[in-house]
């Protein structure tokens, strides 16, 4: 298969869990009945708050987690690759959480899974500050999945900011790369499509990249505009606005090699 319909489901996730399952369950729905084969939600699909000592008692171990349990659930009934952009998730021996990105397959299985490598420890001017550092415990490897949809290179919002990861994957072999987000409204409208156009014409890489939309009922607000990118860098979808929703396009592989050929510059490294 050279040629797959990708979708991206943009939210506004909220503080309780099983309203987030429901809202990303039915957006999900939505883009397999659009023909879509691969669909990927925001960062924090299952939880957005910010607010102190809120969140903490709501998230649970991996296997304990009903969000991944309900998404292995749906890519079964609708047959189709899903990446659950992120949850929160208890990491393994230590007190910090794990940013976590899961690819499903089709019969329910997760093939790869991706900590977030690159903790947003910043303040951006939107009245609040983020140190994701003090409750996150950073990833310390890549993910690069062989799936029957191409490629799948993985990374979670901030990471966008470092381009040697992506340019990493893309020599390691991606076509796709992913980025859910939860990109706040200052940092978004300075940045997320410029960003996202130079990480898809810098690896020749497909871009999906859902995001999280709109005020939060934890004080939030992120940005929107989810979007997707060919390697040629341009804007096949995008989301209206920061309003919940789904788009979708369709991804022809081979247009990864074409770009690759016309712009060689994987292969054109230089030491200094």
């Amino acid at each position: 298969m050279t040629v797959i319909r990708a979708a991206c489901v943009q939210m506004r996730s909220t503080t309780a869990v099983a309203e987030n399952i429901a809202a990303a369950s039915a957006l999900v729905r939505q883009a397999a009945e659009a023909g879509a084969v691969f669909i990927a939600t925001p960062e924090m699909t299952n939880l957005l708050d910010i607010r102190p000592g809120m969140a903490r008692p709501k998230i649970v171990a991996q296997e304990d987690d009903a969000t991944l349990v309900a998404f292995r659930a749906l890519a079964v009934e609708l047959g189709v690759w899903l990446l659950l952009g992120s949850i929160a998730v208890t990491a393994e021996g230590e007190d910090r959480l794990a940013n976590r990105s899961f690819l499903i397959a089709p019969d329910g299985d997760v093939v790869a899974h991706y900590d977030k490598i690159h903790m947003f420890d910043v303040e951006v001017g939107d009245g609040q500050t983020y140190r994701e550092s003090r409750t996150y415990r950073p990833g310390t490897s890549t993910a690069l999945a062989n799936a029957g949809i191409g490629r799948v290179g993985m990374t979670i919002c901030y990471d966008l900011r470092f381009p040697a990861l992506y340019r990493s994957l893309a020599q390691a072999g991606a076509q796709i790369l992913t980025v859910p987000a939860a990109f706040t409204r200052v940092t978004g409208e300075a940045h997320w499509h410029v960003l996202l156009r130079a990480r898809a014409i810098e690896t020749g890489c497909f871009v999906v990249a859902p995001t999280q939309g709109g005020k939060h009922e934890d004080g939030r607000e992120t940005y929107g505009h989810s979007l997707i990118i060919s390697p040629w860098g341009e804007i096949l979808a995008e989301a209206d606005g920061d309003e919940p929703g789904v788009i979708w396009a369709d991804l022809d592989l081979d247009e990864v090699d074409k770009a690759r050929a016309r712009i060689p510059s994987l292969g054109n490294n230089q030491s200094f």
